[in-house]
């Protein structure tokens, strides 16, 4: 399948672990240049030397930022195009969910940095990729969301609910930034990640069992997904979500 991403350049936030680092290195393997954001550059900089290794061709730049830090963000998109001339693909993947329980019991403050990171951040970055060169190039937008925003879930409702949101609002930056660019989101199911560890370490097992296809997820299936969202291959898709999720959802609720 040829995805048509050598020598663009692929901006992915929350790169420096798990299911962003796959993507930035799935992307690299297709000839792109990447550029890698995160909070912590010391992190950064050991996935920018894996990644120039393992794919010596291709344009690396490793620029820490706080997702949800707007000056930080726009120095962020800006190095990115001072470097590559352009930015054709941005993918929202960093996330964050630092609370567990039901939402009756949430506090103020966990609510609104679950908001500014899983949610708003992307339509920050969104117009930040827009104004900067997506508006005059054309590019395309892959938003990372949830399974979860499709369903009810036990101990991680608030979190889902801004998933839930993150795959509206692709619909709707789908519909505003059209023709010149294409926005899909992408719905992964339990994926062996830092951030969801807690739901998978102690009966990865026990979950499998229950999966149609008898695993549970890894950071390159969704990064498979990444890819082709991105490349020229979806070049009629927009404004659409992809459940990656082994089977997941169409599992039967009683056995």
């Amino acid at each position: 399948m040829r995805t048509g991403l050598e020598g663009k350049t692929a901006l992915v936030t929350g790169a420096s672990r798990g299911i962003g680092r796959a993507i930035a290195t799935a992307f690299a393997a297709e000839g792109a240049n990447v550029v890698l954001s995160s909070r912590r550059q010391e992190a950064l900089d050991e996935v920018a030397a894996e990644i120039r290794a393992a794919h010596p061709g291709v344009g690396v730049l490793a620029k820490a930022a706080h997702v949800g830090d707007a000056e930080a963000a726009a120095a962020c998109v800006d190095a990115a195009v001072a470097e590559f001339g352009a930015l054709d693909v941005l993918v929202n993947n960093a996330g964050t969910n630092p609370y567990f329980g039901p939402m009756a019991d949430i506090t103020p403050e966990a609510a609104a940095k679950t908001v500014q990171v899983n949610q708003f951040a992307i339509v920050q970055w969104t117009q930040l990729a827009w104004k900067a060169s997506m508006a005059e190039h054309g590019g395309s937008i892959v938003n990372i969301a949830s399974v979860g925003g499709l369903a009810t879930e036990h101990g991680i409702g608030y979190y889902n609910a801004t998933k839930a949101a993150v795959i509206h609002m692709s619909r709707q930056f789908a519909m505003e930034l059209a023709p010149k660019v294409r926005v899909n989101c992408i719905a992964p199911g339990l994926v062996k990640t830092a951030l969801a560890r807690a739901l998978w370490e102690n009966n990865e097992e026990q979950i499998s069992k229950f999966m149609p296809l008898g695993r549970i997820g890894e950071p390159e299936d969704i990064a498979n997904a990444a890819v082709f969202l991105a490349g020229s291959a979806s070049s009629w898709m927009t404004g659409q979500t992809m459940v990656v999720d082994g089977g997941a959802i169409i599992r039967p609720s009683i056995a």
